[in-house]
C-alpha cells in the first residue's frame, strides 16, 4: 500500500467552506485535481480537497444532518421497496470481515460482493477459514462478483465452486437478474480471464443485447475493478466499454471494489464528464473487511471519500429511484447517505410497465 504525505485516514469531502479555488478547465481522463499539502486543523478528520459542484459536506458542522444529493429526490422508501447490500474486499481472516459480516446479520436484502472475496489467493482453503464464517452466513442471499485475487486460484476455481450457480457460468461469471422494478447486472472485469471487456468482446456484446432485452425504468452494474478511482490504481479505462453500454442503455448505478475504501462520484459520462442529467453514478466500496487503504490523486467529480472505517453499502431500491447509505461498521453515524431518481429510460430504453 502506498502512502502519500498529505493523507490521513478519514473522511475527505469536497465541500465549499472547507475550501474557495477557482474552477478547473481540467478533461476527466487527463489527469489528477491537485490536492493543498496541508489539512484543515482542527478535531474533525476532514482533509480539504480541490472543490467539485454539488459536493457533499461531512465535516463536523454537518455530520449530524446528513445532506441529499440529487437533481430529483427519490420517493420516499416503502416497507417493501428492496435492498440491495454490500462490499468488496472482504474476508482475510480478521476483525473487518467479522464486523461487517455483523452488519449484513441485520440489513435485509440481496447481498452482492464487489469482488476480493476470500484473501490472499482465493483459495478454497481461504473461503472455508475466512468467507465461510463471516459473510458465508449469507451466502443463501448473496449475488457475488469476482475479483483478481479470486483468479489467483487457477481459473477462479474455487470461487466457482464455493458459490456454485449464484456466480454464473464457469469461465463466464456475468449474469444479470430482477429485484423489484430494477434490472442488475453482475459483470467480470478480470478482463483476461474472460475474453476481453472492448467493444466486440464476448461479455460486451452480451451485455448490450441483455439491456435491450430487458428495458427496466432503473439499471444497476458491479463489477470489481472500479472505471473512475482517488486510489493508487486510478482510473480504468480497460472497462470503459462496460460504462459505454450502461450509459447507452440508460443505467443509473455502477457499484465496484478494489481500492479498499469508500468513494461516491457524481453521475458522470463514459469520459468521466459529469452529466448530472443522464450520468451514471458510481460507489467504489472496497470496506469489506481487508485492510484499508489511503487516497492518492482525486478525481474530478469525487464527492465523498472515506479510508476511515469498514462497512457496507445499502440501497434502498424504489419504483422510480433509490436511496444510499454507507453503514460503517465502527457504529458511528452514516456521513454519506442520499437519495435520488432513476432516469427512467432517458436514453431511448422504455421505462417498464
Amino acid at each position: 500500500m502506498r502512502t502519500y504525505p498529505w493523507s490521513r485516514p478519514g473522511w475527505f469531502v469536497v465541500a465549499a467552506p472547507l475550501l474557495i479555488a477557482a474552477p478547473l478547465a481540467l478533461a476527466p481522463d487527463s489527469g489528477p485535481v491537485p490536492v493543498p499539502s496541508a489539512p484543515i486543523e482542527g478535531s474533525a478528520p476532514v482533509v480539504a480537497v480541490a472543490a467539485a459542484p454539488g459536493a457533499l459536506d461531512t465535516s463536523a458542522a454537518s455530520a449530524a444532518a446528513p445532506s441529499t444529493l440529487a437533481p430529483a429526490l427519490a420517493a420516499d422508501p416503502v416497507a417493501d421497496d428492496p435492498v440491495l447490500v454490500g462490499a468488496g474486499d472482504i474476508a482475510a481472516c480478521g476483525e473487518g470481515s467479522e464486523a461487517t459480516a455483523a452488519l449484513l446479520d441485520r440489513i435485509p436484502g440481496t447481498v452482492v460482493t464487489l469482488g476480493d472475496n476470500a484473501y490472499g489467493s482465493g483459495t478454497a482453503e481461504e473461503y472455508a477459514r475466512c468467507y465461510e464464517p463471516t459473510w458465508g452466513r449469507h451466502k443463501a442471499r448473496t449475488r457475488p462478483a469476482p475479483g483478481n485475487h479470486d483468479y489467483m486460484t487457477a481459473s477462479a476455481a474455487p470461487y466457482f465452486a464455493y458459490f456454485g450457480e449464484r456466480a454464473g457460468a464457469p469461465r463466464q461469471s456475468y449474469y444479470s437478474y430482477d429485484l423489484g422494478a430494477w434490472h442488475i447486472v453482475a459483470l467480470n472485469s478480470n478482463c483476461d480471464e474472460v475474453g476481453g471487456c472492448e467493444a466486440g468482446s464476448p461479455q460486451e456484446r452480451w451485455l448490450r443485447v441483455d439491456l435491450a432485452a430487458h428495458p427496466a425504468a432503473c439499471t444497476l452494474a458491479y463489477w470489481h475493478h472500479p472505471r473512475f478511482s482517488s486510489g493508487e490504481h486510478g482510473n480504468n479505462r480497460a472497462v470503459q466499454p462496460f460504462w459505454q453500454a450502461l450509459y447507452d442503455a440508460g443505467a443509473d448505478v455502477a457499484l465496484a471494489g478494489h481500492e479498499h475504501f469508500y468513494e461516491r462520484f457524481a453521475p458522470q459520462d463514459p469520459a468521466g464528464a459529469a452529466d448530472p442529467a443522464r450520468g451514471i453514478r458510481q460507489f467504489t466500496v472496497g470496506t469489506g473487511g481487508a485492510s484499508l487503504y489511503q487516497f492518492g490523486v482525486v478525481r474530478p467529480n469525487s464527492e465523498v471519500r472515506s479510508a476511515e472505517s469498514f462497512g457496507v453499502l445499502k440501497l434502498t431500491l424504489g419504483s422510480q429511484g433509490y436511496q444510499w447509505e454507507f453503514v460503517a461498521a465502527d457504529g458511528k453515524p452514516s456521513k454519506d447517505r442520499g437519495s435520488a431518481a432513476c432516469h427512467a429510460g432517458a436514453r431511448g430504453a422504455p421505462a417498464a410497465s
